[in-house]
């Protein structure tokens, strides 16, 4: 006799960015799908900004989660070690708290979900007879790329940044080289041989959860669905749309601060500045940024973050509180917040951006592209400028940019080049003034109606959420 509910455990690997969408998808297979569903998220002690959004969310969505301490990987990989190698090392040398967290769990889960740090988990789904899904939180192109990324390995020569041809990969769009993702940029370091193995695990899974959905990535997801050579590299494996999986706008509580004064501001006039909880710029592009935004003459909301070399690990395992006294940043341009009070509004922590992008003033997103900012961006109607710095990031900018046409970009990457102010300006006025901008918020709003038609009910992320549940129910049925 079936159990009356579906129990599915979700596994989450440090890390905000993954914590955010892992903890939606857990609400969202509850309220909609009818599922029970417990979040294991793996948790650094070093992030506060990661331990306080996990309590501010689980209180809001009351979502069963047990938080599990990571190992202590100092003695496993090097200081200097790239964080796709830590992060990884770090779910590895988990293993065993993780399993003796859900052997203990009753009833057991029927279906394990990992994100894509999780996939030497599958291990104890296969001990304890679990289905195993990997959850990809970006989209269906990247999802491409890492699941080719063992053929390419062997086809392609030298350093990946090296080739002057974009990579092929069956029936996807061709990837640049200066776009593929961070631990391809050195196929040397022992960051791209763990990467290599992630990728191998994820088509290990049972199937494929990517947040995305049909309308927005036809092209990549037929591949995966249809195109022979991708198929076998998946293992005919199941890919499931079930996004856009994203923060919704709900308005509680008292107004902060910027919201406020948002509200006294013009509709679509100011450009939203904020670069993730992992993003960090130099001091001197920061600078940069500063007097292209004042240039501008636009109205702007900046979460600002001290430079680079101020935060360690690239600022990956820590967001949030910048450590600096009230007053003036250091690593501003003297003044700047006194000659743009009345134009602008810098946030020195953190910024209700779900909020701030659904406010009718709001008329663009400087982003850094990742895809939560991105998916909160398109399901908001606002168009961006795409400032990509690291991991999937360059390759969300390419599309955005090129095949969606929902943002524009600096000429050279930011990772390449300083951004100088005269093009930042340039960037801020064409979304608000010119005619692109205009363009480019048409565009958007037609993505966001597709997404919300995505996730209602009978829309294409809710059937093929759907077709996951029925399929984990008919792999308990094989099993009994």
């Amino acid at each position: 006799m079936l159990p009356k509910k579906l129990h599915a455990a979700i596994l989450c690997s440090p890390g905000v960015g993954h914590l955010v969408p892992v903890l939606l998808l857990g609400r969202r297979l509850i309220n909609h799908h009818n599922l029970h569903v417990t979040v294991l998220a793996v948790t650094t002690t070093t992030s506060t900004a990661e331990s306080q959004l996990l309590n501010s969310l689980t209180a809001d969505i009351q979502l069963p989660v047990i938080q599990i301490p990571a190992a202590d990987i100092s003695s496993v990989v090097s200081p200097d070690a790239k964080v796709v190698t830590k992060i990884c090392a770090m779910m590895r040398e988990t293993i065993p708290t993780i399993r003796t967290t859900i052997s203990s769990m009753d009833p057991l889960p029927d279906v394990l979900v990992g994100d894509i740090f999780s996939t030497e988990s599958w291990t104890i789904a296969e001990e304890i007879g679990m289905a195993k899904y990997v959850f990809i939180t970006g989209n269906a192109w990247f999802t491409g790329l890492v699941t080719y990324s063992p053929v390419l390995d062997k086809e392609v020569v030298g350093q990946y940044v090296d080739q002057t041809e974009p990579f092929e990969i069956p029936d996807c769009k061709p990837v640049r080289p200066e776009d593929v993702v961070d631990p391809m940029l050195d196929r040397d370091d022992e960051d791209y041989r763990v990467y290599l193995k992630l990728a191998v695990g994820v088509t290990l899974a049972d199937g494929i959860l990517i947040n995305t959905w049909e309308n927005l990535e036809p092209q990549s997801l037929d591949a995966l669905r249809n195109n022979e050579i991708l198929r076998s590299v998946v293992k005919n494996k199941p890919v499931y749309t079930v996004g856009p999986i994203t923060k919704k706008y709900e308005r509680v509580g008292v107004k902060s601060e910027v919201i406020e004064w948002l509200d006294k501001q013009p509709e679509r006039s100011v450009i939203y500045v904020s670069f993730g909880s992992g993003g960090t710029l130099s001091a001197e592009q920061i600078t940069e940024l500063a007097w292209g935004l004042e240039l501008s003459q636009q109205r702007f909301v900046w979460v600002v973050r001290p430079p680079a070399g101020h935060i360690k690990d690239g600022s990956f395992f820590e967001s949030g509180h910048s450590g600096e006294p009230n007053g003036e940043p250091e690593y501003l341009p003297e003044g700047f917040l006194n000659r743009t009070k009345k134009m602008g509004f810098v946030v020195r922590s953190w910024a209700p951006q779900v909020e701030i992008l659904n406010h009718v003033s709001v008329a663009g997103f400087l982003t850094h592209c990742g895809w939560n900012s991105t998916l909160e961006s398109i399901s908001s109607g606002v168009p961006m400028i795409a400032w990509a710095l690291y991991a999937e990031q360059r390759m969300n900018a390419t599309m955005l940019t090129e095949e969606l046409k929902v943002a524009v970009r600096p000429e050279v990457l930011p990772t390449k080049k300083v951004v100088g102010r005269e093009e930042v300006e340039k960037m801020v006025r064409c979304l608000i003034e010119g005619e692109e901008g205009k363009g480019m918020t048409e565009k958007v709003k037609w993505l966001k109606e597709g997404a919300e038609e995505a996730m209602s009910v009978n829309g294409s992320s809710y059937i093929s959420t759907c077709k996951f549940v029925d399929d984990c129910w008919s792999r308990i049925q094989q099993s009994i």
